[in-house]
């Protein structure tokens, strides 16, 4: 079998409001190249950016990868590194306090996409230096701050 590749993904999400406008911003690193990815919507949350940044930093990959994603959101990591979300969709995304999951469309595009990959989450505390993180938060606000003035 082949060595998977190696692929670094870091990734945060910005919302100006909850909801409101917001934006995500990725990195991709592999074999020492970079892509820096992007994009935003005029209402959104921010859980919904920080997914969105991940599955679009993943949707970029065209075979399988060794994928270490790091990223600012408990949210996203804890959702599928402690199993919540596969526990989400396999109880017809019903969480354990019988509440609807939030976010089920993207959370099952995630659950797809970390299948094909052998993924790995580290939790970084946000906005504390991290130069990836800060880089993707500032592609992140570029993306919100193009959805009008800042509430």
């Amino acid at each position: 079998m082949d060595k998977l590749r190696k692929v670094f993904i870091f990734s945060d999400g910005a919302c100006s409001g909850n909801p409101g406008p917001g934006g995500w911003g990725a990195i991709l690193r592999c074999e020492g190249k970079e892509k820096e990815l992007s994009g935003g919507d005029k209402d959104t949350t921010n859980n919904r950016m920080e997914l969105i940044g991940v599955i679009s930093a993943l949707s970029e990959l065209k075979y399988p990868c060794e994928v270490e994603i790091t990223t600012d959101s408990k949210y996203v990591a804890d959702g599928i590194s402690k199993g919540w979300a596969a526990g989400w969709r396999k109880n017809g995304w019903i969480k354990s306090d019988r509440k609807p999951a939030l976010n089920p469309d993207l959370w099952e595009n995630l659950l797809r996409l970390v299948e094909v990959h052998k993924v790995r989450f580290n939790w970084i505390r946000g906005h504390a230096g991290h130069p990836e993180n800060e880089r993707c938060d500032r592609l992140a606000v570029a993306e919100r701050n193009k959805y009008g003035p800042l509430t």
